[in-house]
Order: structure tokens, then C-alpha cells, then sequence
């Protein structure tokens, strides 16, 4: 549910049966359809933690 990007245009643009009940086996078949509709960036911070999509004060918190 994180990785899938629901505010891109390629994830808007789909049929509304596709996009209506998203099980994490749909989404990841979507997105490996599509890799357009993984949110980036991804980052694997310390701890094997990911952290998804851009937000800054994460990253500094992640990187100290």
C-alpha cells in the first residue's frame, strides 16, 4: 500500500475495476506492470528500515 502511487496519472488513468479492491497481490501486480506507479524515492536507511516518497525531515532523522 506504501509503494503504490495512487496520485499518479497512470494510476488514475485505469479502469475503476482495477483500481477498486486492491489486495497487496493486485497492487504488486500493478506495479510490476507499471513500475511508474511506485512512489519514489525509496531509501533504506540504517536498521533495514525503508523510508518512501520524499519528506526531508525523515531523511535527516533516518541519516543520524
Amino acid at each position: 500500500e506504501i509503494l503504490l502511487n495512487r496520485a499518479g496519472t497512470t494510476f488514475r488513468k485505469l479502469p475503476d475495476k482495477d483500481k477498486g479492491g486492491l489486495s497487496e497481490t493486485k497492487a504488486i501486480a500493478l506495479m510490476l506492470k507499471q513500475p511508474s506507479m511506485i512512489k519514489r524515492p525509496v531509501l533504506e536507511a540504517s536498521g533495514g528500515k525503508l523510508l518512501v516518497g520524499f519528506r526531508p525531515e525523515e531523511y535527516g532523522a533516518a541519516t543520524k
